[in-house]
């Protein structure tokens, strides 16, 4: 058990030093009694479950900001930069749901942060970015737009934060844009008298003849956002003031929602109990009958509702599933408004008998258990969903981990039918029914259908896991390493961008090609 507000507590220490100086009436120790009860309901004590994937509705966005050098131009003020900075952070603040991606570029873009609706990353990320690190000069929308266009991302909202640069081909930009489906949210920084920009000595930036470098708003960004749909937007006052005009900006262009995943923690409220024993000795306190006492269980019907009617539908999805009647276990278990680990579960193994393999394997992988009898289940269950798919290599691997936890015959029994097979494509297994919460299925479930299937078992061979498995597999984690090289660990301390980061930038380098 924990306590959400633990704060409240605080106000335990007045209530104490009266108890313990009260010589008064029996009367009066009950009142304090019943204050500390409503102490503690106000710390709300909840107790904790794992963490469940859920699904919440959110707009798609991707952030384009450019860190080219033109970016320290003082027309706006601070600076262009630090300008955008902060109403991306505002921005982020005002749509705290949404899945947002952030990327810089120059004359490349670099990912900076993956799709996520952890708003924290983001921020740190684009704190560590130090733009006096960045030494080029150039902007190119055009290497941004091609490199979107191969991420292939769908239709998403666009928000590109820049000057313009020196770009003039509006056709070629307008083509990438519509090839890429995005919708372009622009907001142009500059002036269109434009600045100077200072160096770090605090000369000004000179071009090739000697003469002063003037970085101004290009006229392009408002023609390219005519001509695809988009919205153009300059800065206003405050970054506060922008930061709404972009949110209003997304409003508009945002027709729906999708449902995106994320892992929170389920709570399971207690605060009843201290409140309902609260209520119920002010009521025998000051009522000379216990007739009074319908409306503490009344108010306590109330919270275990939705508790009764989850059980109501986990029951019968369990019903309905022992029936071999998989659609209706599934609607039963849809109706459920606090999934368990139970329901969980038995979603995923609706979806393993109804042939959605590769959701099964998904649903099986977002449960998250510290028991190692469910993590075994869950492993037996994706071993079992792979071999369906003839994905031989990866159910060894969780068949063996299956095994690892501990000695479970099933798992045993299919290993040792994949490690034999001579011919994996054509090769049928006898695999067991998926395990559920609460039960795991029975030798007897197994030995039936190694009957039902044994006229159409190869005969064993030896020999399915040579060397080249081996380096197959090998290639495969190294392949799996490069993919992570980008990954963030939320767990260490937030640290500035290496040196590495910022050649990447400079050099106009980018090796990722799926980064999320």
């Amino acid at each position: 058990m924990t306590l959400l507000y633990p704060t409240f507590l605080w106000l335990l220490l007045p209530l104490g030093i009266l108890i313990y100086r009260s010589k008064q009436k029996v009367t009066t120790l009950v009142h304090l009694i019943i204050l500390i009860l409503l102490v503690l309901t106000l710390a709300r004590p909840v107790q904790e479950d794992a963490l469940q994937e859920a699904n919440i509705e959110a707009k798609d966005i991707v952030i384009a900001l450019d860190v080219s050098f033109s970016m320290r131009a003082t027309d706006i003020s601070p600076n262009r930069y630090d300008f955008a900075k902060e109403t991306i952070k505002l921005l982020l603040a005002k749509n705290p749901a949404d899945n947002i991606m952030l990327i810089d570029f120059t004359t490349k873009p670099l990912l900076l942060s993956p799709p996520t609706t952890d708003h924290t990353l983001i921020n740190i990320a684009l704190q560590s970015l130090n733009p006096k690190h960045i030494l080029t000069k150039g902007t190119s929308m055009k290497a941004l737009f091609t490199r979107l266009k191969k991420m292939d991302m769908g239709e998403k909202n666009l928000i590109l934060i820049t000057d313009g640069g020196e770009e003039t081909d509006l056709a070629r930009l307008q083509n990438l844009v519509q090839a890429s489906k995005l919708s372009l949210i622009t907001l142009g920084l500059g002036s269109k008298k434009g600045t100077t920009i200072a160096k770090k000595d605090g000369t000004m930036v000179k071009d090739k003849e000697g003469h002063l470098v003037i970085s101004r708003l290009n006229p392009l960004l408002k023609s390219l956002s005519d001509a695809v749909g988009g919205s153009y937007i300059t800065p206003s006052s405050t970054p506060e003031a922008t930061a709404d005009a972009l949110s209003d900006a997304l409003i508009q262009h945002t027709t729906q929602t999708q449902n995106v995943k994320k892992m929170q923690r389920i709570y399971k409220e207690l605060y009843q109990i201290p409140l309902g024993l609260a209520l119920l000795l002010f009521l025998l306190l000051h009522t000379r009958g216990v007739k009074y006492l319908f409306i503490f269980f009344a108010l306590l019907g109330v919270q275990l509702h939705a508790s009764f009617l989850d059980d109501y539908y986990l029951d019968k999805a369990y019903k309905n599933y022992d029936k071999q009647q998989f659609v209706q276990s599934k609607e039963a278990l849809q109706h459920i408004e606090f999934p368990s680990l139970q329901s969980q579960i038995a979603l995923a193994n609706n979806a393993y008998k109804l042939g959605a393999y590769k959701k099964a394997i998904a649903l099986y992988k977002s449960i998250r258990s510290t028991s190692p009898s469910v993590k075994q289940q869950l492993y037996y269950n994706i071993g079992n969903a792979y071999a369906m798919q003839k994905a031989y290599d990866k159910a060894k691997i969780y068949y063996t981990k299956a095994l690892q936890l501990g000695n479970d015959v099933d798992a045993a029994y299919n290993l040792a039918c994949i490690a034999l097979l001579h011919d994996s494509k054509e090769g049928a297994l006898g695999i067991s029914h998926p395990k559920s919460q609460g039960g795991a299925s029975s030798k007897s479930e197994m030995q039936e259908d190694k009957k039902k299937k044994k006229q159409e078992e190869d005969a064993p061979s030896s020999g399915s896991g040579g060397g080249g498995e081996k380096s197959m597999q090998k290639k495969k984690n190294q392949k799996e390493q490069k993919k992570n090289k980008l990954l963030m660990d939320v767990r260490a301390k937030p640290q500035p961008l290496g040196s590495k980061a910022y050649e990447l930038i400079n050099k106009g380098y980018i090796h990722e090609n799926h980064p999320w």
